[in-house]
């Protein structure tokens, strides 16, 4: 077994019908920022205040700068997210229905700060209608702080819906044993290829071998069928990947490996097979003895 075009079901990686992230235990992100800047301008353009002395508005998002994103790790979710907000607003007077135009600014909008505790600064052009930019700097930075923390909970809720999957009802004891599986998988790459591994054993997922030598991201895991990966050597042309697919066939006794790699740049062709029967293959098959005698 583990030589060329043969294989070991054991270095299977497992997809799950619950889903490719088995209970949200491997890290995970989404970029927030596009939608972040809809719904700020959702929440803000077009809050409104009055009093005895006039109504004011925001008028118009001038500016929104900044990234907003969510990972996922371990079941738990972490938030990240950093503005620079401009926008405009306008009122008129009441008693001579003049009207003034101005500015509020957000200079941080954070995770590092309390939304109700975030900056707002109220400016207005030149001119009379200071009464105006009160009514801004009282009622109006009250509406904008609410307004932000409804964006906030937005967040946390509409935008992040799916990213914590569901799980089936297992007990303590189950996600040991998986949990116990993901980490037995790493030690053993890390035995056959003596040095350390980084291994996300999901689609998209990242991995890193032969102290950063092989590095690569899994395309498709088929439960006892196939592996699909974008695989590349350290000295390769940068951004270059080859394909290589891993077919699991059942055999009387036996698991045939089909090993499949395109792409690989034609000068290091060679260098590449070698690279696969003895540092892969060939150390597999002596640790999975190794492993059998001492059983």
């Amino acid at each position: 077994m583990a030589k060329w075009g043969q294989g070991d079901p054991r270095w299977i990686v497992e997809e799950r019908e619950d889903g490719t992230n088995v209970n949200n235990w491997h890290w995970t992100e989404r970029d927030a920022t596009v939608w972040s800047k809809g719904k700020l301008r959702e929440l803000l353009v077009g809050i409104a205040m009055e009093n005895e002395a006039g109504r004011c508005e925001i008028s118009e998002l001038k500016q929104v700068e900044g990234e907003a994103s969510c990972s996922s790790r371990k079941g738990k979710l972490i938030f990240f997210y950093e503005w620079n907000i401009k926008l405009s607003w306008k009122g008129t007077v009441k008693e001579s229905g003049a009207k003034h135009k101005g500015l509020i600014e957000i200079p941080n909008l954070s995770e590092e700060n309390d939304v109700d505790d975030t900056e707002v600064n109220v400016s207005k052009k030149k001119g009379d209608g200071d009464i105006l930019k009160d009514l801004m700097k009282t009622t109006g930075t009250a509406k904008v702080r609410e307004a932000l923390g409804e964006y906030l909970k937005a967040l946390k809720t509409e935008f992040t819906a799916g990213m914590i999957l569901p799980t089936k009802a297992v007990t303590t004891q189950e996600l040991t044993v998986e949990r116990t599986l993901a980490e037995n998988s790493l030690q053993l790459v890390q035995k056959f290829s003596k040095s350390p591994a980084v291994l996300e054993a999901e689609k998209g997922g990242k991995f890193q071998m032969f102290d950063g030598n092989i590095t690569g991201e899994y395309v498709e895991l088929l439960t006892n069928r196939k592996i699909i990966m974008k695989w590349r050597c350290r000295n390769w042309p940068e951004e270059h990947y080859a394909t290589v697919a891993l077919n699991f066939v059942p055999a009387p006794g036996q698991t045939e490996l089909q090993l499949d790699c395109k792409g690989v740049p034609v000068c290091k062709e060679e260098n590449t097979k070698f690279c696969w029967q003895k540092q892969h293959f060939e150390e597999i098959k002596g640790l999975l003895q190794l492993t059998t005698q001492n059983a």
